[in-house]
């Protein structure tokens, strides 16, 4: 029985060509023909959403080269793990809107790094109201995968990610099922936070190759279930009626003889994979072409193994490489 094609969803925008959750990083990947896009969430002092990959901002943003804000440069611990540079919680969106983005991985995306200091800093609503539009420009319904973030930390200094995204989608019109929308998290508390507060939309538990989810751990400390055990059939057991389906770290589906894929569908669960990326510096060894990390090594191949696995959604970086190859 043939597979159908997984969803190609641009990895926050298409950051392969673009600073990471810029406009045109989104408005680039729609022209492209992703299915959807995905943002990163944080929240600000004031609790409006931003589009960010992290809360700590040093590497995505010229936040260093404003005087103004040059003592609200701290460490803190997030996630358990300890974090130099400047907080999104730190500052109010007024402030925030002063920014201009960066390109996160310079050293290996050049020609992206080459827009730097250019666009200012998104808020959720941005993103959804860029992606709306562009489904009718582009004459197609796009979707919106929000990504949640560092949730039991915000949680932790009185910002509360799932009350504050409940109401940004219902202010935006996205909340009641109408327009595609999934939500993931590498910590399942928030997704059911949200789920019993009535948001449609599909439920992805998000899946590193190793470690444990800190919300589990913060609760339950070690006896918390690890990522790596909970893709086996007896975790994804605990996952039925709960979440949609899972996003796997690309690491696990290239693990010769894993039948996560299999396991998942067999018990309804959809399987997503992050990223796929066609630059040497982010390819298994074995699939690593000639040249530098930013050279592109044989990514097709690498990009095979995952899409015959029966995958239901993929992350890409650069969304025309990643509609040419796993669109049917």
């Amino acid at each position: 029985m043939p597979r159908k094609s997984p969803l190609v969803i641009g990895h926050r925008g298409a950051p392969g060509y673009r600073p990471e959750h810029s406009r045109s990083s989104y408005e680039l990947a729609l022209a492209m023909g992703v299915d959807a896009v995905e943002p990163d969430v944080v929240a600000t002092k004031d609790g409006v959403l931003i589009v960010r990959h992290e809360n700590e901002i040093s590497g995505t943003t010229d936040v260093a080269l404003h005087p103004e804000f040059a003592d609200r440069k701290t460490t803190k611990r997030v996630d358990g793990q300890a974090l130099t540079g400047w907080f999104t919680e730190d500052f109010t969106w007024a402030e925030l809107s002063t920014l201009r983005g960066r390109e996160r991985l310079p050293e290996v995306r050049v020609s992206s790094a080459s827009f730097d200091d250019s666009q200012a800093i998104l808020r959720l609503r941005d993103v959804l109201d860029i992606v709306r539009d562009g489904s009718a420009e582009h004459g197609r319904e796009i979707g919106v995968v929000l990504e949640v973030k560092h949730a039991t930390y915000f949680a932790s200094i009185g910002l509360d990610l799932a009350r504050l995204i409940e109401r940004e989608l219902r202010d935006a019109g996205w909340a009641e099922g109408e327009l595609p929308l999934v939500i993931e998290c590498f910590e399942s508390t928030v997704l059911g936070q949200l789920r019993e507060r009535g948001v449609a939309a599909s439920y992805i538990y998000l899946i590193e190759a190793k470690g444990r989810p800190y919300d589990r751990l913060v609760a339950e400390g070690k006896q918390a279930l690890t990522y790596k055990a909970t893709v086996t059939p007896q975790g994804l057991d605990g996952l039925v009626g709960r979440v949609d389906g899972i996003s796997v770290n690309k690491k696990m589906l290239l693990a010769r003889g894993n039948t996560i894929v299999d396991d998942a569908h067999a018990r309804g669960l959809q399987v997503f994979t992050w990223t796929c990326r066609p630059e040497n510096a982010f390819l298994s060894p074995e699939f690593r072409g000639s040249g530098g990390r930013s050279e592109f090594g044989d990514y097709e191949s690498e990009w095979g193994v995952i899409a015959r696995q029966g995958v239901d959604g993929v992350f890409v970086d650069h969304p025309d490489l990643g509609v040419a190859f796993f669109r049917d």
